[in-house]
């Protein structure tokens, strides 16, 4: 014998058996008020829509649910009964919606970005000022790291939107571009490439040890895929600013993007040095898990990055 479903005729799926949730909100209305009219008013429809979606809900039971007379309307026997079911129907979803609100204000509370140096550097703290303007109660936190890292956290469930540098996507991620961005070939004012009357070669550059970010960076990647390999690296730093202040102590050359140099080159910290056969640009991307689109604090903080 099979269970006690068997023969049973399937009644197709409960949305289209059961009022929904506006029309069930409408009866109570009517109950607590004694008038469609008055019941109309309170929940904002006209009292032609109201008549007509009492009269859909009771085609759709199959029970007469409100007597209308000119004195007003009346729940007959089965519209009290009926009543009594929406009551904890709309309680029950009200409870849903308390908790679906509770969850919202919990992930609206923080909000965990991780981003590669050169956009945590530079970009970001403009970012996160406009999003604290309009969502002073959410507490951000940001982890700063190369490329890799940022992926690694963002699959592990530790940040919530993420920004690379690098040329390709990590595997796992969704990504949209942002910005672009331009490497360039940076010395202190006193190396012997400053004084130079012709742009560097591909080549050249390729063959001389270089102050570098560490391997995994998006810089570091970029680099090495545009010259086809990297001498030896002179001295391997994990941020910007470091191989930034080593460019500017006169160490070595580097290379640099250009939104974390403007200030020296201006001043004259660091010269730039041109190079030829090479295009050292790059995308800058913001990176979430796949299938996981930006929600909340989020979402806010993508849009801001393009607009």
């Amino acid at each position: 014998m099979e269970g006690s479903g068997a023969g049973r005729p399937s009644a197709g799926p409960l949305a289209h058996r059961v009022p929904d949730l506006g029309a069930l909100e409408l009866l109570l209305a009517v109950a607590r008020l004694g008038s469609l009219g008055g019941a109309a008013r309170e929940l904002g429809i006209t009292q032609p829509a109201a008549s007509s979606r009492i009269r859909s809900m009771e085609r759709q039971l199959g029970v007469a649910l409100v007597d209308r007379s000119p004195r007003g309307s009346r729940l007959t026997d089965a519209g009290a009964l009926v009543t009594d079911w929406a009551r904890r129907v709309v309680e029950a979803a009200e409870a849903f919606d308390a908790g679906a609100q509770a969850l919202r204000d919990r992930r609206d509370s923080r909000l965990r970005v991780a981003a590669s140096m050169t956009i945590a550097e530079y970009l970001l703290p403009g970012w996160l000022v406009a999003l604290r303007a309009r969502r002073p109660d959410t507490a951000v936190s940001l982890l700063a790291g190369n490329s890799a890292v940022v992926a690694e956290r963002l699959l592990a469930g530790e940040a919530d939107l993420g920004f690379v540098e690098g040329l390709s996507v990590p595997s796992g991620l969704d990504s949209v571009v942002i910005a672009r961005d331009r490497l360039i070939v940076v010395t202190a004012p006193g190396h012997p490439w400053a004084r130079r009357r012709r742009s560097l070669s591909a080549k050249e550059l390729a063959s001389t040890p270089l102050i570098l970010r560490e391997t995994g960076s998006g810089t570091r990647q970029v680099l090495d895929v545009a010259l086809g390999g990297l001498a030896r690296p002179l001295i391997e730093l994990s941020s910007t600013t470091a191989v930034k202040a080593a460019a500017v102590s006169g160490a070595g050359p580097a290379v640099l993007s250009e939104l974390a140099v403007g200030e020296e080159l201006s001043l004259r910290r660091l010269v730039a040095v041109p190079v030829d056969e090479v295009a050292l640009r790059r995308d800058l991307r913001a990176v979430w898990p796949t299938g996981h689109r930006p929600t909340g604090p989020a979402r806010e903080l993508l849009s801001l990055t393009r607009s």
